[in-house]
């Protein structure tokens, strides 16, 4: 597992488990099995057991493990609410992320955070099924590449302040209220959806509440539903809708802090990946171009920017150019940037050496049929490009480079990269865009931007530590000696 996720992972600390805990895990676990056991999608025990828990107490991380990797699968234990970025790439990874407290007596009907019972109970024993773990896992490779904003996290770190203070024992009313306002001020504010946030809905009205059968007498496989006493009951009543789950239910908002006024029934697993294969085809991993462009400038985080040669650029898209045809004909990053081939930094092409950016011209050559990229050995010669010779690259966008060719790299029979020394470039308006005494000039060579997605694509090299939230959860044998942590940055959330 790379650097980036490990951060997230915390140790179970068994030992920590009271005979409290534990009770309230049998209790739960007995009144699940007891309504689950004719509701549920699939046989209640025998997922159980194949995900390694049992009724009678809390499950040790090891166990579970044990038991998951039969089916390819593994669990870690993390601190709350992780980033969602993070949390899509665990699934991406096939290893499922496990809330490592347990829910207090008061919310043993239903918890407002992520906590064992529901992170185990309800995720764990259908992973088992072949085809709804083949979900899990693609929608986990699909969100881990999907554009995000900072309204997101403003978001994220809402509810996550507020499902702290609500596990809170005596939290006071009044912090939990301005939380509360907090988490609806995001939600009324968050703008024009990101990628990440309609992925979200999707996650939720499946992973979490997900239905299946017929809209008639539908089964329960959604984990949120899974692990909560409550919901599990009154979610089968008429007073809550039941509607077939497509690429419309994209538009249906969710409130964690409510029971939902409808739920979606799919016919099958096989549907739910259907439905996320048509969305992924709206996403600017696979439009790329200057949609995918302009997705990634608008999120103003780290994003990834894909050649046709197959080269990668990762840092923050700042601007970039288009013809009259709407095509990319220039790309520019500011800051911290790094370039990469099947997601591995190329040697020293790190984020040391582009600490300042990077920029290149995107296209053709003019007066070449043939891309730049698929040029051979011969028809580098004819074009006049030889390293350590004088060479001029005309583009048909009216962008120059001219200067000595120093280098030309290529991986898989593409050429990505050639760097010029003494290099000028100009624009189509004759603009100089790159000078000499600037140094040394890696042209990105490509046709065509094939992909646009969120994070660097060498993340090793890149974002050994990514994002962080600014809360922390506390088992309930320290709550109250920590309480005003929580409170300090719910307030601090409150005046953003």
């Amino acid at each position: 597992m790379p650097s980036h996720l490990k951060q997230f992972v915390v140790n179970q600390h068994y030992d920590h488990y009271t005979s409290i805990d534990h009770a309230v895990w049998r209790y739960v676990m007995r009144q699940n099995y007891s309504y689950l056991k004719d509701v549920a999608y699939y046989p209640y025990i025998p997922g159980l057991q194949k995900a390694g828990l049992t009724i009678e107490r809390v499950p040790r991380l090891q166990e579970m493990n044990d038991a998951l990797a039969k089916i390819g699968w593994g669990a870690v234990t993390v601190d709350g609410f992780i980033p969602p970025a993070a949390f899509m790439e665990y699934q991406a990874y096939k290893v499922l992320v496990i809330a490592a407290d347990i829910r207090q007596l008061k919310h043993i009907e239903y918890t407002p955070a992520p906590d064992i019972i529901h992170e185990s109970a309800g995720h764990a024993p259908i992973i088992a099924d072949p085809d709804y773990h083949q979900y899990l896992s693609y929608f986990g490779s699909i969100g881990a590449k999907a554009m995000f904003s900072a309204q997101d996290y403003e978001l994220y770190e809402a509810i996550r302040a507020l499902s702290i203070l609500k596990e809170m024992p005596d939290a006071d009313p009044g912090e939990i209220k301005k939380a509360e306002d907090m988490v609806a001020w995001c939600q009324e504010n968050m703008g024009q959806p990101s990628e990440m946030a309609l992925l979200s809905r999707l996650h939720w009205w499946t992973v979490e509440y997900g239905l299946i059968g017929n809209l008639e007498n539908p089964k329960i496989y959604g984990a949120g539903l899974l692990s909560s006493i409550g919901e599990s009951s009154t979610c089968m009543s008429p007073d809550v809708k039941k509607l077939w789950y497509n690429q419309y239910t994209v538009n249906y908002s969710y409130d964690i802090t409510k029971q939902q006024p409808q739920l979606f029934v799919t016919d099958t697993f096989q549907n739910l990946i259907d439905v996320l294969e048509q969305f992924a085809d709206t996403m600017a991993f696979r439009r790329g171009d200057a949609y995918g462009l302009q997705k990634g400038m608008e999120s103003k985080n780290t994003c990834t920017i894909v050649y046709s040669s197959g080269l990668q650029v990762s840092g923050t898209i700042t601007d970039f150019k288009i013809d009259a045809d709407g095509n990319p004909v220039f790309i520019k990053t500011t800051g911290e940037s790094a370039l990469a081939y099947n997601n591995k930094q190329l040697s020293g092409h790190g984020k040391d050496y582009h600490k300042d950016g990077f920029s290149s011209p995107v296209g053709k050559l003019k007066g070449h049929d043939k891309p730049l990229e698929d040029f051979s050995a011969e028809d580098l010669d004819k074009a006049g490009i030889l390293v350590g010779k004088e060479t001029i690259l005309n583009f048909e966008s009216g962008y120059k480079v001219s200067g000595t060719a120093d280098n030309i790299l290529s991986r898989a029979n593409k050429i990505l990269l050639i760097t010029f020394k003494n290099c000028t470039v100009t624009d189509d308006n004759s603009l100089v865009v790159f000078q000499p005494e600037w140094g040394m000039y890696d042209i990105a060579v490509g046709e065509k931007i094939t992909s646009v997605f969120c994070g660097a694509a060498d993340k090793e090299t890149f974002e050994v530590i990514g994002y962080k939230p600014k809360t922390n959860t506390y088992p309930s044998y320290m709550a109250m000696q920590l309480y005003p942590v929580a409170i300090f940055f719910a307030r601090k959330l409150g005046t953003m």
